[in-house]
């Protein structure tokens, strides 16, 4: 995919995961890259094991949910490369829980980082493009931005909004030269849930009922790979592993025979998940 030869980009999120397998792809073919993240070490190690193949890899420390900041980290791209031709916002993070045993302050953590700090990026990339006449800005959403999913609502919410964003973006931008893109992976081999804060479940208890999708599981490598396949063929929704395109076709077609299926699912191993922490809820989530 030589269109990434000597573009301009940035990526959030990049520490780990898919975002610092998009940072390597798009450093193999040739970018300018701008890896950021809000934990620095984990960046820098990340970016310095990065070969890029003609391009570079800066590492800069980013909280996506300070504007200014995003503001910041996008004037120095274009103060030094002259454009910003993608932007991909990646970003993004994971409660585990039911509604019933989460607080408020959860729920606007997730939100915060998921939804406005794409918000945040999206707004300023665009109007950048708009000035230099042209860029693609890609939106990492989720098969949780599709359909629906118990146990991570806020997070779903948030890939919902993503959703909502980045169609409506795609709509606008259009016929003023900027691509809008939404990515949404199904079921991607990463710690998330091994490292994410979770309330009202046992961890080995979730992970094992998780475990069974596995199977239908790809690397971050591979997601990176068919993410920059979608944004090179200018695809406005980008659905990744097949699981992912399976399900989305299940929803359009029938939304509530697919709700059904998942309480079904659901319904099998809540009680298992929740029993084992039952009673060990902090007070104020009772």
């Amino acid at each position: 995919m030589k269109q990434f030869q000597g573009k301009s980009c940035i990526v959030t999120g990049a520490a780990s995961g898919i975002g610092k397998s998009l940072v390597d792809a798009l450093a193999k073919r040739g970018a300018h890259v701008v890896a950021t993240d809000v934990n620095t070490e984990l960046l820098h190690k990340s970016a310095s094991a990065v070969t890029p193949s003609g391009g570079e890899v800066t590492a800069r420390e980013l909280d996506v949910t300070d504007y200014e900041a995003f503001r910041d980290v996008i004037d120095d791209v274009v103060a030094k490369r002259g454009r910003l031709d993608y932007i991909f916002n990646n970003a993004g993070i994971v409660f585990v829980g039911e509604l019933r045993d989460q607080s408020i302050e959860q729920w606007r953590k997730v939100l915060n980082v998921n939804l406005h700090g794409v918000v945040h990026g999206s707004l300023l990339a665009y109007k950048q493009m708009l000035r230099q006449g042209g860029g693609h800005i890609v939106n990492i959403s989720s098969i949780e931005g599709l359909i629906p999913f118990p146990a991570t609502m806020s997070y779903v919410t948030s890939k919902f909004g993503v959703m909502g964003l980045s169609q409506s973006l795609w709509i606008e931008g259009k016929d003023l030269g900027v691509a809008v893109s939404a990515v949404c992976p199904g079921f991607i081999k990463t710690p998330i849930f091994e490292t994410s804060p979770m309330v009202g479940y046992d961890r080995q208890q979730f992970l094992k009922a998780l475990s069974v999708w596995e199977r239908f599981g790809i690397t971050p490598d591979k997601c990176a790979q068919a993410i920059l396949d979608g944004v090179a063929r200018n695809k406005a929704i980008i659905p990744v592993t097949f699981m992912a395109r399976i399900m989305w076709w299940l929803g359009r077609l029938s939304p509530t025979f697919l709700m059904n299926l998942t309480r079904k699912d659901f319904k099998k191993w809540r009680d298992k998940v929740r029993g084992a922490s039952e009673g060990k809820l902090p007070a104020d989530q009772k």
